[in-house]
């Protein structure tokens, strides 16, 4: 009899050839409801894997991460079902389990609104015939012709481009089959809390020359009120989705004919920028950076050098033929490090020069995918807080630190840091063509760093691959209002480059040697940040960071001329301020400004006019704070622009 070792450390024994469900229902009959898959041994398996000798196994529910991803993987194979039911000639794509859901590529006419309806009314009955899952596999050339017979040309390249000998699997369930890997749930009954969020139009296989297909999003819990719930998380993300407040409250729109991932930044968006510029350069001259300004192309004997051309040639934005080397080839640079050693370049350097902290508001230029396009998240043009820093070695810890303390810093002033998390992000030794340098190299670079972070007591995860192509790096990431993952901030380790591009200085003993550089950015994209701070405050971002922080409401024409003269008091002082002399009513003005998001309403009647003063009212549900003069309330402005306040 197997004996099986269960994730607590208890030993059991079971019958010859019972399933991982026969395990469950020896436990406990409440665990074998719940039980969705099981890791034997580490793999994850269906339930009704039979176990023949000793093992480890666990029981994973909806709890597990395991148990979600089978359950949500499973709900696609339901939707798929559902989709070839009720329109038998669209083709299978692919059908993974993603966060927080689940989504199937279908080659067919664009669904509408209703075709969803019908598709997850479809989807329920599926549910309840409470159909079994059934793996089976196939030798390859079975496995492509049973599928070429079926007419579903995508799964036939799936399969061909399979490894040979490669274990070709397919789960039915019932009338449908499908080509997959697993595990799935023992039956479609356990997937009850379901629904179809959106359809979208998706490239197959990501690739822009390709068909595009139908994708269908969805998403399946273990409980209705879990679903529920998530259901208004989501609608909730949707109103605050940056895409859709910034472009009504004007920070930014795009244009067809500029292109896609160019967005244009109206004059609200630009001032915010400027202002988080101008906030960033004055706390980096404060810690001793150099302000540089470097060209936005160059030649691509600079990119040669920098291995950026071997390593990230495809995506840049190239003019000329990069395949002719008897004419010259200029590139947008899609990052500035580079163009900043030319300054340390301009002479030569001592070990009295460093660190030299290079810093750069650059511009720079990236040939995303068209689908990774999304707002000002992910953009084709953009512009970052850059800066380099050379150092010797025994430097190294103490200007890192310094680099992470002025990122946080940065965060927890702009309200994101709590939203943040930590990714250790290095090389994969399998994958030694993506990058520069020996594995001793890599193994020293990765040995330092993570003696740093440890000693800054950083929480963090590690990414594998995930790493610069010349060292590891420090991510720190954060999560847009749906739940996708961007970079938000690097701090980078290299101990290639300098030498690379000759760069030494004159050591203490008279020696020359090759300095360490810290490639860093102290508060990353400013569109990317600007994106994350509408979805953040829902577009009411703190004071001293809104394009208008002020509006005057004059209720009648006869306070015009003094609201004018107030204006211009407040603008002295370097307050933000608007008057609204549109011959509306006070209700009207004062909504208007709440939907704006202005921070402070000024309103002014014939009392205020003659006592000199203004009446104060806030965007915070309408706060009246009474009347003062235009000296107190200029303070209140000018104490929250100085310290930052996230009011």
């Amino acid at each position: 009899m197997p004996k099986i070792t269960l994730k607590d450390g208890s030993v059991m024994e079971v019958a010859q050839g019972a399933t991982c469900l026969d395990v469950a229902l020896q436990i406990s009959e409440g665990l074998a409801r719940v039980a969705l898959v099981a890791k034997l041994n580490g793999k994850v398996v269906d339930l009704k894997t039979t176990i023949e000798e000793d093992a480890t196994l666990e029981l994973c529910t909806f709890d597990s991460e395991e148990g979600k991803h089978a359950f949500r993987h499973s709900a696609s194979h339901v939707l798929a079902q559902a989709v070839k039911r009720l329109y038998p000639d669209a083709k299978l794509a692919i059908g993974p389990a993603i966060e927080n859901g689940f989504y199937y590529d279908f080659d067919a006419a664009p669904f509408t609104a209703e075709d969803l309806k019908k598709i997850e009314a479809e989807m329920k009955k599926i549910v309840k015939e409470n159909i079994p899952f059934k793996r089976y596999t196939l030798p390859r050339d079975e496995a492509i012709a049973f599928m070429q017979e079926k007419g579903e040309p995508y799964k036939v390249e799936l399969i061909e481009d399979l490894p040979e000998g490669e274990e070709i699997s397919f789960y039915e369930q019932g009338d449908f089959t499908d080509l997959c890997a697993g595990a799935h749930v023992p039956s479609t009954g356990k997937i009850k809390a379901f629904a179809l969020t959106s359809c979208t139009g998706a490239y197959w296989r990501g690739d822009s020359s390709r068909k595009m297909l139908q994708r269908i999003y969805g998403t399946a819990f273990a409980k209705k009120s879990d679903l529920d719930e998530y259901l208004a998380a989501v609608e909730e993300a949707k109103k605050r989705d940056h895409n859709k407040i910034g472009r009504e409250l004007e920070f930014f729109t795009t244009s067809d004919v500029i292109g896609q991932g160019l967005p244009i930044l109206l004059p609200k968006g630009a001032r915010v920028i400027q202002l988080l510029q101008r906030f960033v350069e004055d706390v980096e001259q404060r810690e001793g950076y150099l302000l540089t300004k470097t060209p936005l192309m160059a030649k691509s004997d600079l990119y040669k050098i920098s291995g950026h051309w071997d390593h990230y040639r495809d995506g840049m934005f190239i003019m000329g033929d990069p395949d002719n080397e008897e004419s010259e080839c200029f590139a947008l640079r899609p990052m500035t490090c580079p163009f900043q050693y030319q300054v340390y370049l301009n002479r030569m350097r001592s070990y009295r020069d460093l660190p030299m902290r290079l810093g750069e508001t650059s511009t720079l230029f990236r040939n995303e995918d068209s689908g990774e396009m999304h707002g000002l998240i992910r953009v084709r043009q953009f512009t970052i807080s850059e800066g380099h820093l050379v150092l010797r070695p025994d430097q190294l810890e103490q200007e890192f630190r310094g680099c992470f303390e002025l990122a946080k810093y940065m965060l927890e002033t702009l309200g994101l840091l709590e939203d943040c998390s930590f990714r250790f992000s290095q090389w994969d030794p399998n994958n030694t063509a993506k990058y520069e340098g020996t594995t001793e190299q890599w193994n020293e670079a990765q040995g330092v760093m993570k003696k740093i972070l440890d000693n800054l007591g950083i929480d963090y995860e590690i990414g594998i691959d995930e790493a610069a192509f010349y060292g590891p790096k420090l991510d720190i990431q954060i999560k847009n209002v749906h739940g996708k993952e961007d970079t938000l901030i690097t701090i980078q380790i290299d101990m290639l480059l300098a030498k690379k591009f000759g760069m030494e200085y004159v050591d203490t003993d008279g020696s020359k040697a090759t300095p360490y550089i810290i490639h860093r950015t102290s508060i990353g994209c400013y569109e990317r940040t600007l994106a994350l701070l509408i979805e953040k405050y829902a577009g009411a971002l703190p004071t001293w960071m809104m394009p208008t922080q002020v509006k005057i409401l004059p209720i009648t024409s006869r306070q015009h001329d003094y609201a004018l003269d107030i204006e211009k008091k407040l603008a002295n002082y370097g307050i933000r301020v608007e008057t609204d002399c549109r011959s509306e009513k006070i209700g009207y003005k004062i909504r208007e400004a709440q939907m704006e998001k202005i921070p402070f309403m000024l309103i002014l009647g014939d009392k205020e006019m003659e006592d000199g003063c203004v009446a104060v009212r806030s965007r915070k549900d309408g706060a009246d704070l009474g009347t003062m003069s235009v000296e107190d309330f200029a303070k209140i402005i000018l104490e929250l622009n100085a310290t930052h306040s996230r009011d």
